[in-house]
């Protein structure tokens, strides 16, 4: 049995040089190799999960208290821990401007804290008794090894808010970080010494390994966080081994900007909204619908703010980094060529950065006049692209919005309290900010709706995802019921049926 008083315990677990296909790892700022990576191999992963599920058998017999030290040991290791060096790897591997790596990883405690003691409050229900002399309760138990397929924009932050659910839960976990995003990964799994040696691994590899992951029978609920494309795969792959699991699959979210809109603010957080990790992140404004009162003014601070923002690599001085490829880049210059063949003006922006010719840049761009006829308002963009389309009122903004596939978030600003309300209301979205967009919280359900996604991540609908419910009834006092076989005569009807037969 497992003691999380038993400093023993506390090894880091064992990495081992992978036997598996190996890839260099490539800055996409400056196209330079910066690292390797090698795929797991079928056999390593099959070690880690026997690994896994031997040290999962102790994990979920402690009980809540202990597993919740041991967590609170894992964020304290975080706040303690210099986290520059993964910082650094982060912004070289994938472009993330450094203050955005190093923010990341420090705010990964917090997860870790909170599902720590909602495990240790959230243990099951009882209920109202539908028997005298009966305890009818719920409880809720581990389903035993979850798997984490990780997208590159939030590498980190996004696994620990999945992988600290699940561990609290009483699970083992088993990471596939996103190929762009490998070396950082690892580098923080050294957080996890506290852990029983076995309990988490961190599998390198593509497609091919996670869709293994998910198919294995030692394997029983999936975290998954990517492109709708691939989240459909997966949640279809999942369903089939009847799995559950956990889809944030992105979206093109809608920003409103009311004629009661305090012009200043709706600029600046518009630039954070829209341009924040040079649109890589799921909950990026994408879609802006401006009301034709304040369209004009507010396309001038809106592009005055753009202009202020620095481009170049994740570690100088600069806000707007690389996309994390040439065909994510690519997917941008697409989606722009096509908005201004079918009439939109570019405002600022709309190309390559002269300053930075070697590297996937694309500067942030505006765009106006923009109609629902554009794939840019139908696609998930991805990048640093603001198309605004003018409405004439605040009912025909919350129509635009609602008209698309997606559904993760949606923004508003205003300083109409009716209009917030009624945005809150109305929108067709998982998440609604008003005045501020882009925030979480551990203790507030995170997710989408329509094609957005499945389940919910932080908040105790996070934690409902890594486990499963178990209803139980004891009599105490064991009677025999009246209800139970055989039944009196006189129950039946008209004498067995015989006199209508």
């Amino acid at each position: 049995m497992f003691d999380p008083a038993d400093p023993v315990h506390y090894r880091h677990p064992a990495y081992v040089p992978s036997a598996g296909r190996r890839h260099a790892v490539t800055d996409p700022a400056r196209l330079v190799a910066v690292g390797a990576i090698a795929d797991t191999t079928p056999a390593e992963m099959e070690a880690a999960l026997d690994a896994a599920t031997a040290a999962q058998t102790a994990w979920k017999r402690l009980d809540a208290k202990s597993r919740a030290t041991v967590l609170h040991r894992i964020a304290t290791r975080i706040e303690a821990t210099d986290m520059r060096r993964c910082a650094e790897l982060m912004s070289r591997e994938m472009g993330k401007p450094y203050p955005e790596a190093i923010g990341e990883v420090a705010n990964c405690a917090g997860a870790f804290r909170y599902f720590a003691e909602m495990a240790r409050d959230e243990a099951g229900k009882v209920a109202g008794t539908t028997q005298a002399g009966s305890f009818q309760h719920a409880r809720y138990e581990a389903l035993g090894v979850s798997v984490h397929i990780m997208p590159f924009n939030f590498p980190i932050l996004l696994m620990c808010w999945t992988v600290a659910a699940s561990l609290a839960s009483g699970n083992a976990c088993i990471v596939k970080p996103a190929p762009a995003t490998t070396l950082s990964t690892l580098k923080f799994m050294e957080v996890f010494e506290a852990l029983p040696e076995g309990l988490i691994a961190c599998l390198p590899g593509g497609a091919e390994l996670a869709a293994a992951l998910i198919a294995s029978p030692k394997t029983h609920a999936v975290a998954f966080t990517g492109s709708v494309a691939a989240g459909r795969a997966v949640a279809m792959a999942a369903a089939a081994e009847m799995k559950p699991a956990v889809i944030e699959a992105g979206g093109s979210d809608p920003l409103i900007v009311t004629a009661h809109a305090p012009l200043d603010v709706a600029a600046a957080g518009a630039v954070t909204a829209a341009f924040h990790m040079s649109g890589q992140v799921c909950t990026s404004a994408e879609r802006f619908f401006v009301v034709d009162a304040v369209h004009d003014a507010f396309v001038e601070k809106f592009a005055a703010e753009t202009r202020r923002l620095r481009i170049g690599n994740g570690l100088s001085r600069a806000e707007i980094g690389p996309l994390v490829s040439e065909a994510a880049r690519a997917k941008v210059m697409r989606l722009v060529e096509d908005a201004t063949a079918k009439g939109a003006t570019v405002v600022t922006g709309g190309k390559i950065p002269e300053s930075e010719p070697v590297g996937w840049f694309y500067e942030p761009t505006i765009l106006t006049d923009c109609t629902p006829d554009m794939a840019i308002l139908r696609e998930e963009c991805f990048g640093p692209v603001a198309a605004i389309m003018r409405v004439a009122d605040f009912d025909e903004a919350i129509a635009r919005a609602n008209d698309s596939a997606f559904g993760l978030g949606a923004s508003i600003f205003t300083t109409s309290l009716e209009e917030a309300m009624e945005a809150a209301e109305r929108l067709e979205a998982g998440m609604v900010w008003v005045n501020n967009p882009l925030i979480d919280n551990d203790a507030l359900p995170f997710g989408g709706w329509k094609k957005s996604g499945l389940g919910r991540e932080l908040s105790r609908l996070g934690l409902d995802t890594f486990r499963r419910s178990k209803m139980v009834i004891i009599d105490h006092k064991p009677v025999v019921q009246d209800w139970w076989y055989p039944y009196p005569d006189d129950w039946f009807y008209e004498d067995g049926g015989r006199k209508h037969a």
